[in-house]
Parts: structure tokens; sequence; C-alpha cells
């Protein structure tokens, strides 16, 4: 049994990071994933669970919130029409394959090279999200042939990598190619689910040492935050949406992204051990 004061700090620190999360993605708009891994992260090792395997946790368990979150959002977006499913039926299978090779490649590396891998991503995440405009294009329709047939596998491959959705890619990729923004952002909740399914599975028989993963792990999801993400998010999203039709979301979404910027500054600093 775990120590009980241990599991009561891990509750704590779990609740605080399902409501910012919850409230954020109501907010921004932001997949909950890019904020989850590194917060599941710190948390963790903040609760003394440094193993080599600590990236393959949170990456796992921020990915089986991703589930039910793209689940419940594509069923609301598809009532309201939104989600464009012939983009989401050609690219789901390149992403499922990208997928599962993500979960085979984060499965053989250190946590501290999927620290490193966070790290870089995440600063091109954030300078996206900083700098990019609503303008900038690389074509009038989403590619198809060989172009998708590259270019889907890589959506879930980094996405695994990352353990995130597929917003943080999809949405700027769909974005480029001409797609309006509340149709890209509808289906690439989509997308998230065609990651989040196979990749958990896939998780779910990653063997992580018993003195290196957190209480109520099962392979490499911890139980005891998967649920209390999932509840946190469903009572503060709300909260967030609430907040983003009482102001401006945009410049709150630069500040976002210096955020995200510096926590992703400071993944790859730690991966390099400085």
């Amino acid at each position: 049994m775990p120590d009980t004061m241990l599991l009561m700090q891990m509750l704590a620190l779990l609740l605080v990071i399902g409501a910012f999360a919850g409230v954020l993605a109501g907010l921004l708009g932001v997949g909950g994933g890019i904020v989850l891994v590194p917060a599941f992260f710190y948390a963790f090792q903040t609760l003394g669970y440094e193993g080599p395997q600590l990236m393959q946790v949170c990456l796992a368990t921020s990915l089986a919130t991703i589930i039910v979150t793209s689940l419940r959002s594509v069923l609301s977006h598809n009532k309201k029409g939104a989600v464009d499913w012939d983009i989401l039926k050609t690219w789901a299978p390149g992403i499922a394959i990208g997928a599962v090779l993500g979960v085979l490649v984060a499965s053989s590396l250190r946590s501290t090279t999927l620290q490193g891998v966070f790290g870089v991503l995440g600063i091109v995440i954030g300078a996206y999200l900083g700098l990019g405009r609503a303008h900038w294009r690389l074509g009038q329709a989403m590619p198809k042939g060989f172009a998708r047939a590259i270019l889907s596998p890589i959506v879930g491959f980094l996405s695994v990598l990352m353990g995130i959705g597929g917003g943080s890619f999809g949405v700027p990729l769909m974005s480029l190619y001409n797609t309006p923004i509340h149709r890209a952002v509808a289906t690439a909740a989509g997308f998230g689910i065609t990651i989040a399914v196979p990749s958990v599975i896939g998780f779910l028989f990653l063997t992580i040492a018993p003195e290196h993963r957190p209480p109520y792990t099962l392979g490499a999801v911890n139980l005891v935050a998967f649920f209390i993400v999932i509840a946190m998010t469903l009572i503060t999203a709300p909260w967030g949406v609430k907040l983003a039709h009482a102001m401006d979301p945009k410049p709150l979404k630069r500040v976002f992204a210096v955020f995200l910027t510096l926590v992703a500054l400071n993944m790859l600093r730690k991966a390099l051990g400085w």
C-alpha cells in the first residue's frame, strides 16, 4: 500500500493540474496534453518518482485523458456539423500507424531523451502559437496521395512522443492548408482519438519498475491522475469557455505561448543536464 501522506500530496497536486488544464483548454482551445505532460512530470518528480521511465508514465497518462476529452469534443462539434469527416477518414489510418510507431520508439527511450524531444517540439509549437499568422498558407486544400501518406504518420508519431492529441499539430497543419479554423479544431479532436486509442493500448503493456512508478499505475498509465484530471477538466473547462467569451483570448494565447516556450526550455535544460 502506498504511503497515505504521499498519496494525499499526489491527489492535491493532481487536482490543481486538472483544474489548470481544464481552464486553459476552455479559454484558449489548447489540447490538455501540452500542459499535462510537463505538469505530471514535475508533480511525480516532486513526489520522488524519478526513474528512467518517468516520461513514459506522463505521456501514457496524458494520452489516456485525451481519449475521453477528444471523444467528448468530437461528438459536441459533430452536432454542429463542424467535423470534416472526409479529412478525418482519409488521414486517420496514417495517423494511427504513426501513433503505434511512436509508442514503440517512446517505450525504448530513456526519460531524459523524451524530455529533450518534448522540449524541442514544445519550443516549435510555442513559436507557432506566438508568431503564427492566420493568413499563412502552404496550399489551398489538404494534401492527398504521397504527401498525405508521409504527413499523416508524422502527426501521429510526434504527438505520441509529446503525449498530446491532435490539436497542437493537426490544427496548424489544416489551417496552413486552408481549412477554416473551427473546422480544423473540430476535426483535430478526431485526430486525438486516432492518436490516443492505439498508443494507450500499447502503453498498457509497457512494464515500469515498481519502485519508479506512482501508486496505482497500470502499465504506464497512472489511474489516479487519469480519473482526477478527467473529473477536474469536466468541471473547469466551462469556466475557461466563459472567460473566453468575456475577454479577448488572442493576447492570452501569446502569453501562453511564452509560458509553453519557457516550460519547454526548462525540460530541454533538464534533459541536457544543465
